[in-house]
Parts: structure tokens; C-alpha cells; sequence
């Protein structure tokens, strides 16, 4: 589940929030109870793969031959 920003256009609050990628886009500022937030566009995050069958070197670049 990814963690969004969210800024609010009324009163600049900012913070984020860990939602679902299927849920609605919050509109209503927690701070100021008005209905102007929005969500920003974030630089997201790395891929991380958990459990087995997974090895370090199944994605590796292989090293050009000059540099060996």
C-alpha cells in the first residue's frame, strides 16, 4: 500500500497518508475541515521483494568486458 501527500489549498496544511492505490482521493483537510485538499505527486518508492526465491543477483547489470 503506498503513502500519499496531501497539501490543503485553504490553510497549506500538509501530511501524508497511507492508503489503498483503489481508494478514493481524500478531499476534506483534517486540519481545517475544508474541502480543498489535494494530492501531490511524489517521487514514490523502490520495490522491495520479500520472501523466498528472491536473489540479489537476478537483476544485476552484467559489467561491460572493458571494465574487468
Amino acid at each position: 500500500m503506498p503513502t500519499y501527500q496531501y497539501e490543503c489549498e485553504a490553510c497549506g496544511h500538509h501530511f501524508e497518508e497511507f492508503q489503498n492505490m483503489s481508494d478514493d482521493k481524500l478531499l476534506v483537510c483534517p486540519a481545517c475541515q475544508k474541502p480543498k485538499l489535494e494530492r501531490l505527486i511524489g517521487t514514490g518508492a523502490g520495490i522491495h521483494f520479500k520472501g523466498n526465491g528472491f536473489y540479489q543477483t537476478d537483476y544485476k547489470q552484467k559489467q561491460d568486458k572493458k571494465d574487468s
